[in-house]
């Protein structure tokens, strides 16, 4: 079998697997098992890789990061405990969806190192995707460019490619990498540094149009934490100086040229003033997330060591919203935005604790060493965790977890490039 199933011939196999998943990503609409089937392949690619050559070492990989992230699928399997027997059967749903977490760090713990040219490629494959994403739905914007504008005042965003919400952290992650692979990919071409240079400046861009607030967040979070990174580890003044300009110049510039980002701006102000008027929430995005997080409130109360699980969730808001806010119509009823807070309702403030020690345990382990696309990638997901509640979808916890792992693997050194730099 080692000769048929060689390690070469397997690290590719690996790399066709997330290639799967990251196109997955944005066709999930029109082929929603294509990143089922990288998951699923990925894994059992690693196990025939643990099983046909159990006696290579598995060095500078520690399987405690990965075990860490494991337990946050133990976390949902445990809610069965607490869920109504009514409920079992979206409990299994949710056991099935939250499966990546298993999955994914058994299959990277048990892989030995992609090649360095393999991560680039894939971070290439994402950059590439997520700008066609994008050229496509500003494509479609202008199109239809007046009535896309009014969706703006009405609390509505731009129809793309995954949806909006997570699609704007995907712009940022794609900007970010693709800057990161400029500074410091060694062997790139004079052709593949010019087309991630436009990448950049059409994502940056693009971002702007598309003004999804989490998205726009994470982008300038970002852009600060890389010029902070320039101007005190490097002392690249001159560059810090550049980064802070571009960051300060372009929300004026997209306030002047894109009415999009000027609804965005103005919806969101009509929309903080409204926040005191309970029936708002029939219509306006933010002012609905406050009273979640009011009716989410009362329930941590009601439940604060274990919570009411999160199959019984839904039941147990709206039982809550029709006591304290008749106003509020049912189908404006939504989950809390906020992972945490999310997290505190279904399992309660012990699961809290044990899902942020778990979660964030793999970006204390690389410390210190130099991982920008893992740090980046942690920021971009914890921000959005303020404001979402980004692992409950397929979506989002495929590409949150998919890409922190690849920026573990990339830790790790490989025969590739001993000494050289891979994409961490």
């Amino acid at each position: 079998m080692q000769l048929i199933l060689t390690i070469p011939r397997l690290t590719i196999a690996a790399a066709v697997f997330c290639s799967f998943i990251i196109v997955g990503l944005f066709v999930a609409d029109f082929f929603r098992i294509l990143p089922s089937i990288g998951i699923i392949g990925i894994t059992l690619t690693a196990i025939c890789y643990a099983v046909v050559h159990r006696g290579q070492k598995r060095s500078h990989n520690d399987w405690r990061g990965y075990a860490a992230l494991a337990c946050v699928f133990g976390l949902h399997v445990a809610a069965g405990f607490t869920t109504s027997p009514h409920n079992l059967g979206e409990y299994t749903k949710d056991v099935v969806l939250q499966s990546p977490f298993l999955l994914l760090p058994l299959a990277f713990w048990l892989l030995p190192a992609l090649p360095s040219r393999y991560l680039i490629q894939l971070w290439q494959l994402f950059i590439g995707c997520v700008v066609v994403a994008a050229v496509a739905a500003t494509g479609n914007y202008l199109l239809h460019a007046a009535e896309i504008n009014e969706m703006y005042l009405h609390s509505k965003i731009m129809p793309t490619e995954p949806d909006h919400i997570r699609f704007s952290l995907m712009v940022t992650l794609a900007t970010a990498a693709a800057v990161v692979l400029l500074t410091f990919a060694p062997e790139s071409t004079k052709r593949q540094r010019q087309l991630l240079s436009v990448s950049v400046v059409v994502l940056a861009l693009f971002q702007h149009l598309l003004a999804v607030r989490s998205g726009l967040v994470t982008f300038y979070a970002v852009g600060i934490l890389m010029a902070g990174w320039l101007l005190v580890s490097q002392r690249a003044y001159r560059r810090a100086l550049v980064v802070a300009v571009v960051l300060m110049i372009l929300p004026v510039v997209s306030y002047a040229c894109f009415p999009t980002f000027r609804n965005k701006f103005v919806n969101t102000q009509d929309d903080l003033s409204k926040v005191d008027n309970t029936d708002a929430a029939n219509n306006y995005s933010l002012v609905a997330r406050v009273y979640s997080y009011k009716v989410a409130a009362k329930l941590v109360k009601d439940n604060p060591w274990f919570g009411v699980s999160k199959a019984d969730m839904p039941e147990e808001m709206a039982k809550h919203y029709g006591q304290d806010y008749p106003s509020i119509h049912p189908q404006s009823y939504i989950q809390p935005h906020n992972q945490f807070i999310y997290s505190a309702v279904a399992f309660g403030l012990v699961g809290v604790l044990i899902f942020t020690l778990c979660f964030y345990y793999p970006l204390l382990w690389t410390w210190p060493r130099f991982a920008p696309l893992v740090i980046i990638q942690y920021v971009i997901v914890s921000l959005s965790f303020l404001v979402e509640y980004t692992l409950e979808t397929q979506i989002g916890l495929t590409y949150s977890l998919l890409f922190i792992l690849l920026g573990l693997n990339g830790l790790r050194p490989a025969t590739d490039a001993p000494q050289g730099w891979r994409p961490a």
